[in-house]
């Protein structure tokens, strides 16, 4: 799966890893030494995150029911707790400067889906 944003007409991700049932939520990045370039984690539903016990930073984007971004962290570093996003249908954890390096704000709509 692809994450593309709409608004800017650039791709975000090219390898999603979707944590969909509650033990995946849970686990999230924890254990890994990174996310690697082109790859992108969902974390659904979701509303906050935490980057505790995690080893990198990493950037953070809340998205609400109708693909449109409602918040962009920038380069989370571990050990840190967001504040609490009631509108997010979900979260989208990438490398840390994937939002800077895309152009990516607060208000652009994204695309989910695969090759066509």
């Amino acid at each position: 799966m692809k994450i593309i944003n709409k608004t800017k007409n650039n791709i975000l991700a090219e390898e999603v890893i979707m944590a969909d049932t509650v033990f995946k939520r849970i686990k999230g990045l924890l254990g890994r030494k990174e996310i690697k370039k082109g790859q992108a984690l969902i974390i659904k539903p979701c509303n906050s995150i935490h980057t505790f016990f995690m080893r990198f930073s990493i950037d953070v984007i809340f998205v609400d029911k109708d693909n449109r971004i409602i918040e962009t962290i920038i380069s989370l570093k571990p050990f840190r707790l967001t504040r609490l996003y009631p509108r997010a249908a979900f979260v989208i954890e990438l490398p840390a400067g994937v939002i800077q390096a895309s152009l990516t704000q607060t208000g652009d709509i994204l695309w989910f889906g695969e090759d066509k």
